[in-house]
């Protein structure tokens, strides 16, 4: 299975991040922290320092099963700030390749690079972008293609367990959370 890929600012909101990390790993994809700092250092908008597993420049991203973007406040903006990375994400969506983000990081970063124009998808509410063709919802996660997002905090389990659906079926994914005592 290929490597996902989920990545890491100064600002990131932890709890989503890291419940993605330990799902994906729970339900047996590879997957990758990587850091956009200078360092793998990145602290979240809660003071949770995380040492990423790599730094931006450390991986080849052109074969990515997933490219996972947290939310928080500065992250995402981080994020959106990051040149290189905007690069990556446009070209896994060009290829047809899947992308998912979670709170601000769908409106932040997604939306101004075109990768959600005319789909339906969520963020934190207060963040949609209303000058844009996105169908913006009101669901905690919402699926349209190869984009999944999520809205908030509250969502990052469903978040990742529908990243792993997505990837390796309902089964897989009903059977991480049982494993989790969620109801999938």
């Amino acid at each position: 299975m290929k490597t996902s890929y989920i990545f890491l600012a100064d600002g990131f909101e932890e709890v989503e991040a890291l419940t993605c990390v330990d799902v994906l790993r729970r339900a047996g994809m590879p997957v990758t922290t990587v850091s956009i700092n200078d360092g793998p250092a990145a602290t979240g908008a809660h003071g949770v320092t995380v040492m990423a597993d790599s730094v931006f420049g450390d991986n080849d991203y052109s074969d990515a099963e997933w490219l996972v973007l947290p939310g928080g406040v500065p992250g995402a903006p981080n994020l959106a700030a990051h040149e290189a990375l905007c690069a990556v994400l446009k070209a896994q969506h060009g290829r047809g390749g899947k992308v998912a983000a979670i709170c601000a990081s769908p409106a932040v970063v997604l939306e101004p690079l075109g990768i959600i124009d005319d789909r339906d998808a969520v963020c934190y509410p207060g963040m949609e972008v209303l000058t844009g063709s996105v169908k913006w919802g009101d669901t905690p996660v919402a699926v349209d293609g190869n984009v999944v997002t999520g809205n908030g905090p509250a969502a990052a389990a469903a978040f990742a367990l529908t990243i792993v659906e997505q990837s390796l079926g309902h089964d897989r994914a009903a059977q991480v959370a049982g494993g989790m005592l969620l109801d999938y």
